[in-house]
């Protein structure tokens, strides 16, 4: 099988290392990835630059863009071959619920399911040492052909491994969890009166919701999401619809 594995980490994280040579076992695989950390780059795309391409390895190679260009443009030429399938990650951490709509691990993924090619995003729980790597990137070996069998043109797969998988896992299909943030803007004002802010704040967490990925993770459970590419909300379209909306006169 050919396998494309992005990430937004960077090209040197040892994720993406990782799982690369876990898989390059059995697979032709391919690598474009950010050249420099790009988390929490969401779904951005480059228009107004060029994005570079650089070779660092042996069909492997660093873009100068976001995680949706690395899959983006390497599909349009950059690389020289077409991936049968699309890995993102092992990103450092867990993308779960709303976070995906920041992840650029989740966004490379996307980008591949878009054009209607099989994509898994990958991410593992700890954000500190250590990091249960290795066990996810066997985890993805074992299971490629049942995750492609799985997989439609209408969505991702999000993936996300609990601390301390060195036991064996259950799995649990959950659905993306809500996702409670608890954001702080610090202020730094600089000897010109400029302001610059960082962003900080406590640890995020989620509704206790049965059949969640964020419950999985906390039971010790492996989470494989089905994450659809359509962002319908059908359940608020009713009120919409009914809804008499003024067209008779502009002031």
């Amino acid at each position: 099988m050919r396998i494309l594995i992005s990430n937004d980490d960077g090209i040197w994280s040892p994720g993406l290392t990782i799982l690369r040579d876990e898989l390059i076992r059995k697979h032709e695989v391919w690598v474009t990835a950010p050249d420099r950390e790009r988390s929490g780059t969401s779904h951005s795309i480059t228009l107004h630059e060029p994005v570079r391409f650089r070779k660092v390895e042996d069909r492997s190679f660093a873009c100068s863009g976001t995680p949706a260009d690395t899959v983006l443009y390497a599909l349009l030429g950059a690389v020289p071959v077409k991936p049968d399938l699309i890995i993102s990650g092992i990103n450092r951490g867990p993308n779960l619920g709303t976070d995906i709509i920041y992840s650029g691990t989740a966004a490379a993924a996307r980008q591949g399911a878009l054009v209607g090619i099989p994509s898994i995003a990958v991410s593992v729980a700890p954000v500190k040492a250590p990091f249960p790597y290795r066990q996810a990137a066997v985890f993805i070996r074992n299971n490629l052909d049942i995750l492609l069998g799985l997989w439609s043109a209408d969505h991702f797969i999000n993936i996300n491994f609990p601390a301390d998988p060195d036991s064996p896992c259950e799995v649990a299909i959950t659905h993306p969890s809500r996702r409670i943030y608890s954001d702080r803007a610090d202020e730094y004002i600089s000897q010109n009166g400029d302001k610059y802010y960082f962003l900080s704040g406590e640890a995020i967490h989620a509704r206790e919701e049965e059949g969640s990925d964020w419950n999985a993770l906390q039971s010790g459970k492996i989470s494989i999401s089905p994450v659809y590419l359509h962002p319908m909300n059908h359940e608020v379209m009713h009120m919409y619809q009914a809804a008499n909306f003024r067209t008779d006169e502009y002031e």
